[in-house]
């Protein structure tokens, strides 16, 4: 059983829809129509998770007996200097962007480990250099690469492998808010398709059990 968080976004779907055919899948989300539709399609499991709300989540999983792989897809952005956003801001960033997959990834390693399965943090290379107006969620992810790197050596002894991918903008509708708050156009054709995102996450899941991809970062290719 392969769960993916945030599996109604842009990346998420893409994803599903990718590894359906030879994963079984757990599709987590904040639940709705999309969710439904998506599990509907792709005969998955639904899990409802706020990932606002970190202690909720241990709870919310105890239904599932089996995980082999996880997926941390879901994230949050807003834009804005640091002398002008307030610590709420900062709060619920780390608790979606970090502090969520650091609780779920919690909860669920002794299914993983079990299964000697995969992690998989979805990241930004907004996690390897930050710029002027990202300072929320670039620490976000920057703490994101650090739960990665610590959990990748501490769970060798045990099997479980651990992949973080990074990947520059990408064309999904997070993408578009992003530029909203930029004040900028957003053209899907300048950013990469969430479908190369995706078939990336996909190889790392499917490595041969001998390698692990302990990091990858994807852009645009020439064109």
């Amino acid at each position: 059983m392969t769960l993916i968080t945030g599996a109604a976004g842009g990346i998420g779907s893409v994803l599903a829809r990718e590894l359906a055919p030879s994963h079984d899948l757990i599709l987590a989300g904040r639940g709705g129509q999309r969710l439904d539709d998506l599990c509907r399609e792709l005969k998955a499991l639904p899990l409802v998770l706020n990932l606002e709300q970190p202690a909720s989540l241990a709870e919310a999983a105890q239904s599932l007996s089996r995980v082999t792989n996880v997926v941390h897809n879901a994230g949050m952005v807003e834009l804005g200097e640091v002398s002008g956003q307030a610590h709420e801001v900062w709060t619920r960033t780390l608790a979606v962007n970090t502090v969520a997959p650091a609780e779920l990834t919690r909860v669920l390693l002794p299914l993983v480990r079990a299964e000697r399965g995969s992690i998989v943090f979805v990241n930004s290379t907004a996690g390897l250099s930050a710029s002027a107006g990202w300072g929320s969620y670039a620490a976000s992810k920057f703490a994101l690469r650090a739960l990665a790197d610590a959990l990748r050596a501490e769970e060798a002894p045990h099997g479980v492998r651990v992949t973080t991918v990074y990947p520059s903008r990408t064309a999904t509708p997070m993408q578009q808010k992003v530029r909203q708050q930029e004040g900028q156009s957003y053209d899907a054709d300048a950013y990469l398709d969430a479908a190369s995102v995706a078939i990336t996450i996909a190889f790392a899941l499917n490595a041969p059990r001998d390698a692990v991809l302990t990091d990858i970062t994807v852009r645009p290719g020439p064109r």
